[in-house]
């Protein structure tokens, strides 16, 4: 069984950055695939970004190219979420998922964590 932490979140205001983390423990001797996701109040869970075990493949929606970057190391069994130029429309609670591989919709993954808020504002 593999278990997701994330942490990261916060309020910031609009145009600042945060990293997000995501840190598994449990099963981890396999590498698995790691997305991050965000849900706003009525609306629908987004993907924002994937990476493959080996950190060589990495995806990003079109709403999160430019401004986020994710990234892995491996070695501390996290996964990372730098988000820049962040405005209020960014404001979510921000979720990492994991599976063996990136998946095409969030209802692919395996394995969740409880979620971080981001809240962007004024």
């Amino acid at each position: 069984q593999l278990q997701l932490v994330e942490s990261g979140g916060g309020l910031v205001q609009p145009g600042g950055s945060l990293r997000l983390s995501c840190a598994a423990s449990g099963f981890t001797r396999a590498y698995y695939a790691v997305g991050w996701f965000r849900q706003a109040p009525g609306k629908e869970r987004e993907g924002i970004s994937c990476i493959s075990g080996s950190g060589g493949t990495i995806n990003y929606a079109d709403s999160s190219k430019g401004r986020f970057t994710i990234s892995r190391d491996n070695a501390k069994n996290t996964v990372y979420l730098q988000m820049n130029s962040l405005k209020p429309e960014d404001t979510a609670v921000y979720y990492c998922a994991a599976d063996l591989g990136c998946r095409s919709s969030w209802r692919g993954y395996k394995y969740w964590g409880q979620g971080t808020q981001v809240t962007v504002s004024s």
